[in-house]
């Protein structure tokens, strides 16, 4: 069974000693375990945006060198979108993801840093992120010259744990994964972030609908028993309960 998951992207995907390793991998293998089968993984590069991931390895392939996969970890689940995509089938919600800030514990003695901090302190963001363009329209443009900018999380967490930069704004997760012991990381209060929390989950080629279902109860019976959980911890993260 083909899983696609993306390429270097810790805490999540990717591949060490030429092992895949990671939380969707864990739980790809968890669900093909339940259906009886070998978990084989397609580590895909991200594409200009969800709808193109979707349609090169789930529903149609890529134009060169594309395959399809018969299941797509971590897909955020959306219901506009899901009517949007109709080829496509959102199952299996496992977990969710929120928006944190992890910060320098030295430069933060007292108080833990809220945006408005960033008007005087630089903040390392993933490059065109949300946490990117949250920040650099905040208060109207007035954090705009402290936003470090890195090609991803693993580059601004090292920018934070080597002090280049006092604080780092992204997914909890990839916030955890990179912490260091220097470093700690709290979720604050967001105004004005439209979307700061989703829920994540997976995507089959909708002629495969039965698939889905067998997928979507494999998913169900490793949060109930607490697998998935598990999963998280083994990696040092905090388990976000998906809206299912």
């Amino acid at each position: 069974m083909l899983f696609a998951v993306y390429e270097n992207f810790p805490p999540y995907s990717w591949q060490e000693g030429g092992q895949p390793r990671g939380v969707d991998i864990d739980i790809a293998r968890i669900i093909a375990e339940d259906l009886g089968v070998e978990a084989r993984f397609n580590f895909v590069a991200s594409g200009e945006n969800l709808e193109a991931d979707l349609r090169n390895n789930i529903w149609k392939g890529a134009l060169i060198g594309g395959r399809i996969s018969n299941v797509m970890m971590r897909v955020p689940y959306d219901s506009a979108f899901k009517c949007k995509v109709e080829q496509v089938v959102f199952t299996g919600q496992y977990g969710a993801e929120s928006i944190a800030i992890a910060y320098d514990k030295a430069s933060y003695p007292d108080e833990k840093p809220v945006p408005a901090y960033f008007r005087f302190d630089a903040v390392a963001v993933e490059n065109d992120s949300i946490s990117d363009f949250y920040l650099s329209s905040f208060a109207g443009g007035q954090l705009a010259g402290k936003v470090q900018r890195f090609p991803d999380m693993t580059a601004a967490m090292a920018a934070l744990r080597n002090g280049q930069t006092k604080a780092a704004m992204g997914p909890l997760a990839q916030l955890e994964h990179g912490l260091g012991d220097t470093a700690a990381v709290h979720q604050p209060p967001l105004a004005g972030f439209a979307v700061s929390k989703w829920t994540l989950g997976v995507a089959v080629n909708f002629s495969y609908r039965p698939l889905s279902y067998a997928v979507d109860d494999a998913i169900n019976y490793a949060l109930q028993d607490g697998r998935i959980g598990e999963i998280y911890q083994s990696y040092g993260l905090t388990f976000q309960q998906p809206e299912r």
